[in-house]
């Protein structure tokens, strides 16, 4: 089965060591003495705790935009959403040891409401840290893509949840899938792939570096409210990170 068959069965896919290990100590190196601040992380809460995040509607000029505009994960989106993508938004998820998880959700349940009007997206999990069930690893319902767009209900001022009625069904239906992954390893994702995970309750971090697209036929109706409209994206070579030189 091609990658492409692969995802559009399943809803995501994830490839291993798509990332170095000097890569992604870089990357950590980085993130950690530029953004791991008291003042420049935004807070999200769910049923499963506080999470803390940074974000970008826009690749940063810096060392972060070598990953989230990188062909290894560019190219592959490409491919399984089917036409040219753009950068809509990217973030770091710290999830450290006691952070809270999110409630089961799909990325468009968020997208719909900021005006795209397809499902025409999706998201690439960069692993920056081992996950496993323990430090609250994402979850999905393998194959739920396919179900469309889901109604979803304010818990806070910042998240969402999806119906608890039909979420309760389809994980009778659909298998539940722990994503425990390795630094470097990437998960491909469809924003309509239902999704969640749980509070942190490991002794160390579980750090993510999400790299969201949307297809240039899908650029936001409303600008005022999308993280990002069409923007042609300026794909950098796999050897960028490395070749990076912090000023």
């Amino acid at each position: 089965m091609t990658d492409l068959d692969y995802f559009n069965k399943n809803g995501f896919i994830l490839k291993k060591k798509l990332f170095s290990k000097d890569e992604i100590d870089k990357l950590n190196n980085f993130a950690d003495s530029s953004y791991g601040k008291e003042g420049e992380v935004k807070k999200t809460i769910s049923t499963k705790g506080s999470a803390y995040l940074t974000l970008w509607n826009s690749p940063p000029d810096n060392l972060v935009s070598t990953f989230s505009t990188n062909e290894r994960i560019v190219r592959p989106m490409e491919n399984f959403l089917g036409e040219e993508i753009y950068h809509y938004h990217s973030k770091i998820i710290w999830k450290n040891s006691g952070d809270g998880g999110f409630d089961w959700h799909q990325d468009y349940g968020y997208w719909y409401n900021q005006g795209c009007l397809y499902s025409d997206m999706g998201s690439c999990f960069i692993m920056l840290d081992r996950a496993s069930k323990e430090n609250g690893c994402l979850k999905v319902l393998k194959g739920t893509h396919k179900v469309g767009r889901i109604n979803h209900d304010p818990i806070s001022e910042t998240d969402v949840q999806a119906d608890l009625e039909r979420i309760a069904l389809l994980e009778k239906r659909h298998e539940t899938i722990y994503i425990t992954a390795e630094p470097g390893d990437v998960l491909f994702f469809h924003c309509n792939l239902l999704h969640s995970s749980a509070r942190n309750d490991s002794n160390y971090s579980r750090r993510t570096l999400i790299v969201c697209f949307n297809t240039k036929s899908n650029s936001p109706y409303n600008e005022k409210i999308a993280h990002a409209t069409y923007s042609p994206l300026t794909v950098l070579p796999s050897d960028s990170i490395m070749k990076y030189n912090f000023v």
